[in-house]
């Protein structure tokens, strides 16, 4: 899918001391960092997102437990399972994301290319596919 890519982190281990994954700034993923949050505690049966960036990009990491990432295109749908710490999801800008089916003491971290803009957002999804079909005709000339 467009705009839409897992990476494996190369992990280092050792039986004594345990396991370290090291993220860095424009080799680890493809942007710079602005912004990161995590996102936990997260009630059985919700579902998180329900939206799209115009321009963000971001990389998703679940640092404990599992989550399920939905992604959206007007034309294509994914379903990503993040389960382990060197595993991440990259989405770019104009795709729908939702989050669902965290497990007990899932924590969800975000890497993010930019500062939170609420001008950045798509909440409607009517508006994001207009918006989408346009983006995404352009990406293919």
């Amino acid at each position: 899918m467009i705009n839409v890519s897992e990476y494996n982190f190369e992990k280092f281990s050792d039986p004594e001391y345990g396991n370290l994954i090291a993220l860095e700034a424009q080799k680890s993923f493809p942007f710079g960092i602005k912004r990161v949050y995590y996102i936990y505690d997260v009630p059985d049966g919700v579902r998180r997102g329900f939206h799209s960036h115009k321009e963000l990009h971001q990389m998703l990491i679940c640092v404990s437990g599992s989550v399920k990432i939905l992604t959206k295109t007007p034309d294509e749908e994914l379903v990503t399972e993040l389960s382990s710490p060197n595993k991440g999801l990259y989405i770019g800008p104009m795709i729908w994301r939702e989050m669902y089916d965290f497990s007990p003491g899932a924590v969800l971290l975000v890497i993010a290319s930019e500062h939170y803009t609420v001008s950045d957002y798509i909440r409607d999804y009517d508006e994001y596919l207009k918006l989408a079909e346009n983006y995404f005709e352009k990406q293919s000339d």
